[in-house]
């Protein structure tokens, strides 16, 4: 009889915090940029040169703490982590061993129908390394050290996720708190949220951990999930055979959904971590904190109950227009612009979304301002344009933000409310369909519907479709 396994797994997620500025000196933290721009004597590690703690990221990484119910750490300071290593200017990594800022925290997680808490052991501050390049051509490697210093906040979680899709559940939920925040953008395809899996497998009933391995290179939510069903497998069909799970660092290949071992972990290194000499400790205090707890956003769980009670919106609608800060926030700006709460949500959840779907993006990328928004939602209310014109006008503002209220008048797209043209329009389509007039006056409703479209084509769509039905009904 086959026995039963359970996966047991840890995250370390690495978020780059959005700061203007890396965590030790004053250069640029833009993502992109031609190779090593971005770069001084700090963040190049020459010697001689001394960091200066950016404020910012300490306030970034509290907020993070607080919103993760994590106790704050009041004293703290940096320690240095030496190894040797080309992306690596100093020779050493700045971070925190014995006192990092944030400590025993929790996330609450829902996956498979089911909710519960994933622990955080801590989270603490370090500055990111560079970017080696490898060229194929010149069989080379190549340092690019623009990244070298960026802000990073390291969020370790406990061992207390079972299933690929809880370690997704927690990704988004720890993702959503942290755009909400307005810490991190969290783009895994730019690096700015990375996540390494510590997987084990053991028996089903066992309390004993099984061997785990470290997983790295994993830069998408699909990525994730497929490596860890891979090594799931990979460890169960060793211990099956009698051989062991070996403890070491392994790298996944998404395009060939293979992983492979990048170094054993069975002598750990020694990083020889010391307390950074140059660096003073640093000191939160109860203004200093109070100040950061202030500033925390309405989240999430918060907005979703208040949408409701305010706007009686569909729990649908109100789970889409929440899941990200951006349509949550072109949501609110509109409203706070005098838009009805319905037809907003309407706009979004039907014309918004199947052009995003179109144009394959994602909510951050909405480009669109609230004022643009509000003005044709108005237009479409007070019946200066129709439906059809509406939804035309929404594209234009949809790609390149126009201003609604000046594309309908250069293009002449307002609606005809000449009723004497209605009516030539309305009797000449009574006089030309005497087919569709007989079936009308048969008791078929639906043939009105080719007689509106035979006006609203005379009209050039200029027409109102509601005033077009009545006038036809009035007139046969």
């Amino acid at each position: 009889m086959s026995k039963a396994y359970e996966t047991v797994i840890g995250l370390e997620v690495h978020v780059e915090l959005a700061t203007k500025t890396k965590i030790f000196c004053g250069c640029s933290t833009a993502f992109g940029g031609a190779p090593n721009t971005h770069t001084c004597p700090v963040c190049t590690g020459m010697p001689g040169s001394l960091p200066v703690l950016n404020k910012g990221v300490v306030e970034k990484a509290v907020a993070v703490g607080l919103a993760t119910n994590c106790t704050i750490t009041r004293n703290c300071k940096f320690d240095r982590k030496n190894y040797f290593y080309p992306d690596n200017p100093q020779n050493y990594q700045i971070s925190q061993l014995y006192y990092p800022i944030c400590r025993d925290g929790k996330v609450e997680i829902e996956a498979e129908g089911k909710k519960k808490f994933v622990r955080i052991h801590e989270i603490h501050m370090e500055e990111d390394a560079g970017k080696l390049v490898h060229d194929p051509y010149t069989d080379s490697s190549l340092v690019d050290f623009n990244r070298s210093g960026v802000p990073l906040i390291e969020i370790v979680s406990e061992p207390d996720m079972r299933s690929a899709e809880e370690v997704i559940a927690y990704l988004e939920k720890l993702r959503l708190i942290i755009q909400y925040l307005g810490a991190s953008d969290c783009k895994l395809n730019e690096g700015s949220m990375r996540a390494d899996v510590n997987l084990s497998v053991r028996e089903v009933g066992s309390e004993t951990f099984g061997t785990r391995t470290e997983t790295k290179n994993l830069n998408s939510f699909k990525a994730i999930a497929r490596a860890i069903e891979n090594e799931r497998e990979r460890q169960i069909d060793l211990i099956e055979s009698g051989e062991p799970v070996i403890q070491e660092t392994r790298r996944w290949d998404d395009t060939k959904e293979y992983s492979y071992a990048m170094r054993s972990k069975e002598d750990a290194q020694d990083y020889r971590y010391f307390p950074d000499p140059d660096l003073v400790p640093i000191h939160i205090s109860d203004e200093w904190l109070e100040e950061i707890k202030a500033a925390q956003p309405e989240f999430r769980d918060e907005k979703k109950l208040r949408y409701k009670e305010e706007y009686e919106l569909p729990d649908y609608d109100i789970d889409i227009i929440t899941n990200t800060k951006r349509m949550a926030d072109l949501f609110e700006e509109t409203i706070a612009l005098g838009a009805n709460p319905k037809k907003v949500s309407n706009w979004l959840m039907v014309e918004t979304m199947r052009l995003m779907k179109e144009h394959q993006m994602d909510a951050d990328a909405l480009a669109f301002s609230a004022e643009n928004f509000a003005k044709l939602i108005k237009l479409a209310d007070d019946k200066v344009i129709n439906g059809t014109v509406a939804k035309e006008v929404f594209e234009k503002i949809f790609t390149d933000d126009i201003d609604p209220e000046v594309y309908v008048k250069e293009h002449g797209l307002a609606t005809v409310n000449d009723e004497g043209a209605l009516k030539t329009a309305c009797e000449e389509a009574i006089r030309n369909n005497p087919k569709a007039v007989e079936d009308y006056r048969g008791g078929k409703e639906k043939a009105l519907g080719a007689l509106v479209g035979q006006v609203m084509k005379a009209m050039k769509g200029k027409a109102d479709p509601s005033s077009v039905n009545k006038l036809l009904k009035e007139l046969l």
